[in-house]
């Protein structure tokens, strides 16, 4: 899969407003009145202010949550020019954790009692978000097509903080020349292109993505690469060094357990394991429903403690690093080549995708600027690493 994209937390959870006599006003206000907390005003002249287009946009916002705020802004209802600086403040007022709506309930009910991450449904994502074509991805993303959070600490662009980000990856897990690499959610194989290039190493790849797995293949003819459509869950043979980069987050809440096992059984004693992945600042935070119906079906964010449970007596956490400002970024470095390469695509996917899409990439880069998502790289040790485990220089 290869993407580690987060989703906005829950915004405006509040029941509709009363219309009343004077109509949808009253929405308007109350509306106004929220985002005021935030320093966002309905018609301001600041870039991150709100520009209502459609005085019903209210109360749809205020009914529907997080899913009528982004909904509404597909159907060109209102506009932020900042909006990743719009979404940004409303977080960082906590105007998410104020206001809460009964229509989230059977939302937050399906989450944790059905496993929306069995293998039937893990499909999904791959049809929905990851097919939607390849000269889309390559236009939006970086030479090398990576689909996850770029390495920013000496990058002045986002061909050279994915590279820095790949080669980082490589000195954590201590590649050398002859070793195998499992790439758990490989995307279009970036890492492994890059590490048996680089490296020397043998690398092994799955995705569920079909359009992802066939491009892959032909980027990387000639190098020691193979591509496999399968379920993580049916992986079964040794690896002397396993990576996962941004798939973590579709594997859901009721498979954290089983993903680590599979890791453990595919890696040999000596070896380590580089989890890179989004979390959340909670443990069982429900996905957003505006996020999970449009761009990333069954993602869910797993918070610290939430890993840490499923790795008991299976790894030693070794590392844990956070550089999750730096997703803030990449998002917005996405969003610049995304509407740059927009009049490519504007026939083949039409104005309303144009603008979900830019509301998901400036939305998510609010969300890592406000400090409500994480990313984090861990590398784990199945018997821990003797002597203890050195972070390579970053």
């Amino acid at each position: 899969m290869n993407s580690d994209i987060p989703s906005p937390p829950g915004w405006m959870d509040s029941g509709p407003a009363s219309s009343g006599a004077d109509g949808h006003e009253s929405g308007v206000r109350l509306l106004a009145g929220l985002l005021s907390q935030a320093d966002v005003r309905i018609g301001g002249d600041r870039p991150w202010d709100m520009q209502l287009h459609r005085v019903e946009a209210a109360d749809r916002i205020l009914a529907g949550a997080s899913l009528g705020l982004g909904e509404s802004y597909m159907d060109g209802d209102w506009d932020a020019p900042a909006l990743d600086e719009f979404m940004h403040r409303i977080l960082r007022a906590r105007l998410d954790e104020k206001v809460h709506a009964p229509g989230l309930v059977w939302h937050v009910l399906r989450t944790r009692l059905l496993n929306l991450q069995n293998p039937r449904r893990a499909r999904q994502v791959g049809e929905v978000h990851y097919d939607l074509g390849n000269d889309f991805f390559e236009a939006m993303l970086d030479s090398r097509m990576v689909y996850t959070c770029g390495y920013w600490a000496t990058a002045d662009d986002l061909d050279a903080a994915q590279e820095a980000k790949l080669d980082l990856v490589c000195r954590k897990l201590g590649l050398e020349p002859g070793m195998r690499l499992l790439d758990i959610g490989c995307g279009w194989g970036s890492l492994m292109k890059f590490a048996a290039e680089r490296y020397g190493v043998a690398c092994v790849g799955v995705t569920i993505s079909k359009e992802q797995a066939e491009y892959g293949q032909v980027r990387s003819a000639g190098l020691p690469i193979e591509f496999r459509m399968m379920d993580y869950r049916k992986i079964d043979e040794r690896f002397d060094r396993i990576a996962s980069l941004g798939m973590f987050e579709h594997v859901g809440r009721r498979n954290l357990r089983t993903y680590f096992e599979v890791a453990h059984r595919c890696l040999a004693p000596e070896g380590l394991f580089l989890l890179h992945t989004i979390g959340s600042n909670f443990r069982n935070f429900p996905p957003d429903p505006w996020m999970d119906r449009y761009i990333f079906p069954n993602g869910d964010l797993p918070s610290l403690g939430q890993i840490a449970d499923a790795t008991e007596r299976l790894f030693v956490i070794e590392d844990v690093h956070n550089f999750g400002a730096d997703y803030d970024r990449t998002l917005m470095a996405w969003h610049e080549r995304f509407e740059n390469a927009w009049p490519r695509f504007a026939e083949r996917y039409g104005e309303r995708f144009r603008r979900m899409w830019s509301y998901y990439l400036r939305a998510c880069a609010g969300t890592f600027r406000a400090r409500t998502t994480q990313l984090w790289q861990l590398v784990l040790a199945p018997e821990g690493v003797g002597g203890g485990y050195r972070r390579p220089a970053c």
